[in-house]
């Protein structure tokens, strides 16, 4: 298992990022709040899982030891796999996915792409007791704002990328990313990607189209 890697940021993406360690890149998928704190250029450490299928093996990395624990835990659940372990980080803090476990809200765990009503029971039923007591709740359990802002539209078509790589059809996707903009159109400044799909993927609750 490749526990954790530690190199310089070759490249990043909304899903991914290559870690150059030893000569060597690693491709690393991760949430949108790990990748907005890599830089292109610096050297960077994140907590590593290897998912091994039959035909590849994927790297799955994370700014917290925590969450990855939290991704590996998630996977136990029936029909939960990497792709919506994933998911539940982007729009979930471990602690935030503890307390709706510990709580039964369905309603913030349907927030969660590819979670409907029933799946949301079965994540109480068989994590419950799995993930740890919670930690005091915090400002760092809320989804962030979007930065206010007007153009940008490569940026746009990245949180639209990213949500039809999720599983959203890509016009609710686009219709959505215009919305969530359009609320925030009090500025001009750049679009924040990773706050702006946080704010969208919140928009969409379980919803699909």
């Amino acid at each position: 298992m490749i526990a954790s890697l530690t190199g310089t940021v070759t490249h990043v993406t909304l899903e991914r990022a290559v870690l150059d360690v030893g000569g060597v890149g690693y491709l690393v998928h991760a949430t949108p709040g790990t990748l907005a704190g890599l830089r292109v250029g610096e050297r960077a450490q994140l907590h590593t899982t290897l998912v091994v299928r039959e035909d590849s093996m994927t790297v799955f990395g994370f700014a917290e030891a925590d969450e990855r624990e939290v991704f590996e835990t998630a996977q136990s659940v029936s029909g939960v796999g990497p792709r919506i372990a994933l998911a539940m980080l982007a729009v979930l803090t471990p602690d935030a996915l503890r307390r709706a476990v510990a709580a039964e809200d369905l309603a913030a765990l349907r927030r969660i792409p590819g979670v409907g009503p029933k799946s949301a029971q079965r994540l109480v039923l068989e994590l419950s007791g799995k993930l740890g007591a919670p930690g005091v709740a915090g400002a760092d359990d809320a989804v962030p704002d979007v930065a206010p802002t007007h153009g940008g539209d490569p940026a746009r078509d990245q949180v639209v990328e990213a949500l039809v790589g999720l599983g959203w059809a890509t016009k609710v996707a686009q219709d959505t990313v215009e919305q969530v903009l359009a609320d925030r159109s009090d500025g001009d400044g750049a679009i924040d990607v990773a706050a702006t799909l946080r704010a969208a993927l919140r928009s969409l609750g379980g919803r699909r189209g």
